[in-house]
């Protein structure tokens, strides 16, 4: 495991660099080096740190957030096609983001869109506790998640038709699609808690997730707690992904997607897939946003969009290779 810890941390180096180095005004390898380390022009520093390097590290802080939460919610559900998403709290807190647009707050005030984001987040968060709370089992929270997101997105479509003008559904669009295109280090800052926060408490979780893949019972004899992992990894994942939407809007399968492609290296162990999982999302979210960057379209690919394209056939195949194996 250690040695493709280490591999996938040096891939993350290299699309730092190039995430660096791509870009709509072309830059030089010396001129990006030395604008890295706070030298050269005054303005390649300024597209470079102030541009490039914060987008760079939304794009990776979001996949692997994604990634993360995904792999303690398959370890937790015992479901390998389960996603952030599926427990609603994504959708709520793309909801979130809707309502401050379509109520015109993101117009008062920069932040109130992430900030709705993430209360979005909260709301839903705040739900499944107490779900999990009364006894609710995996099956039963995977039902209430299914239904979440379902509410969430009729909202979503309810706002979509009754946006009062084109700017606004405009905007409503282009945050439900996902981007990391013209984000700052404030942005950056307001998600930050959230990441921390959320995989401080799934790592905390992970020794249970080992336990608990071998059935309630046998983890309580291990002496794990099922209700206690549970709440972990629910309230862990709900502050990742709920700062992933605030900072790039939807995004889906790239949560389902990096746990499937690990899982093989590290014989399947729930805990010890959630650090390669994380870095391999990252990994494939920055990949995603250098290529929307260098496509030559007239206008710049969605990052949605972008995941959604790739993995949306990877989760047909998923799906269809666990219908192999289950028949």
């Amino acid at each position: 495991m250690m040695r493709l810890t280490v591999l996938l941390a040096l891939a993350v180096a290299i699309l730092f660099a190039l995430s660096a180095l791509v870009g709509t005004a072309p830059l030089g390898l010396g001129d990006t080096l030395a604008a890295l380390i706070g030298q050269g022009d005054e303005r390649i520093r300024t597209i470079v740190w102030e541009l490039r390097l914060p987008r760079a590290v939304a794009a990776f802080a979001t996949g692997a957030a994604l990634g993360l939460a995904g792999a303690a919610l398959q370890g937790l559900l015992q479901n390998p096609l389960a996603e952030p998403g599926v427990l609603g709290v994504s959708a709520f807190s793309a909801l979130g983001a809707v309502i401050a647009i379509f109520f015109g707050f993101a117009a008062v005030n920069s932040f109130a869109v992430p900030v709705a984001a993430i209360l979005g987040a909260g709301v839903a968060t705040l739900l499944l506790v107490f779900a999990a709370m009364r006894g609710a089992g995996s099956v039963t929270l995977l039902l209430i998640g299914i239904g979440l997101s379902s509410f969430a997105g009729a909202l979503m479509s309810l706002a979509l038709n009754m946006a009062p003008n084109p700017y606004s559904l405009a905007d409503l669009v282009n945050w439900m699609m996902g981007s990391v295109a013209n984000r700052s280090w404030a942005d950056l800052l307001l998600g930050a808690p959230g990441w921390i926060i959320g995989a401080a408490l799934v790592f905390l979780a992970g020794p249970g997730l080992r336990a608990l893949s071998l059935g309630d019972e046998t983890a309580r004899t291990l002496g794990a707690d099922p209700r206690r992992i549970r709440l972990l990894v629910i309230a862990g994942t709900s502050l990742l992904a709920g700062a992933g939407v605030a900072t790039a809007g939807t995004i889906g399968f790239v949560g389902i997607v990096a746990p499937h492609v690990i899982r093989p290296f590290v014989k399947h162990d729930p805990q010890r897939l959630l650090i390669p999982s994380a870095l391999l999302a990252g990994i494939i979210l920055m990949a995603a946003d250098i290529a929307v960057r260098v496509l030559p379209f007239q206008q710049e690919l969605k990052l949605g969009v972008a995941a959604a394209l790739v993995g949306g056939p990877v989760f047909i195949w998923i799906a269809a290779r666990l219908g192999r194996a289950s028949s």
